[in-house]
């Protein structure tokens, strides 16, 4: 199954559900049913369960991350988003060694809404920051004629996060899938070994790129302010 988009399992209403939509509802209920098992127990004191070690140590490297990439901004603000992010693409790719699983971030409409909430969330975040005017002078920078560009350079970044990520993650599927008709013994174990910290770097690099956008077009603006203030 290359292009999951393509099968249909069962219909709701009018509505098919293919692979893609399939596999998403099974990562997203598996994320929700692990955080409600990890958080129920949650403690500050005494011995910490294993697993609430491991989700904070997962966000504290996430706030490192986010706080290096900001240049020493709060990273709470975009925590939640960012890392949904990560960790939603990263349990997609880890659990495609599952037989059978096909991982969403292998359709291009996956990886297409996931651009399209980063795109929608650097002016959400700038307003937010910023308020609708002065976020909305950055796209006149430096001059008035730079609009057209400035709106497709948030177009094209966005299409280049869906298609990078799309991109990856099929093609490593497809090339598993090749060598395992070919020699199906142990050098496809590798390739899924390989596959697997592909998909983490992948997962990274997208949350990674998302907070670069929020930040560049957050930290543009206050430059912007902070001349008209000295001025």
């Amino acid at each position: 199954m290359i292009f999951p988009d393509e099968t249909v399992y069962f219909y709701l209403g009018p509505l098919p559900v293919s692979a893609t939509i399939l596999f998403t509802w099974m990562v997203m209920a598996l994320l929700v049913l692990g955080s409600i098992l990890i958080t129920r127990n949650l403690r500050s004191e005494g011995k910490i369960p294993r697993w609430q070690n491991m989700l904070e140590v997962l966000v504290g490297a996430m706030n490192s991350q986010i706080r290096e990439v900001s240049g020493g901004g709060d990273p709470r603000p975009y925590l939640s988003f960012v890392g949904t992010l990560f960790i939603f693409i990263a349990a997609s790719n880890l659990l495609s060694v599952v037989p059978g699983f096909i991982p969403p971030t292998s359709s291009l409409s996956t990886t297409t809404a996931l651009a399209i909430s980063v795109f929608v969330a650097v002016p959400f975040f700038g307003i937010a920051r910023h308020g609708l005017k002065n976020y909305l002078k950055q796209y006149l920078q430096p001059t008035f004629f730079m609009l057209p560009f400035n709106i497709i350079g948030e177009l094209s970044r966005t299409l280049a996060l869906a298609v990078r990520l799309f991109g990856n993650i099929l093609s490593g599927t497809i090339i598993v899938g090749i060598i395992i008709s070919i020699l199906p013994f142990f050098f496809p174990v590798v390739l899924q070994l390989f596959g697997l910290l592909t998909g983490m770097i992948q997962a990274y690099i997208f949350a990674i790129l998302a907070m670069v956008y929020i930040a560049s077009a957050s930290e543009a603006q206050s430059k912007s302010i902070e001349k008209k203030g000295e001025l």
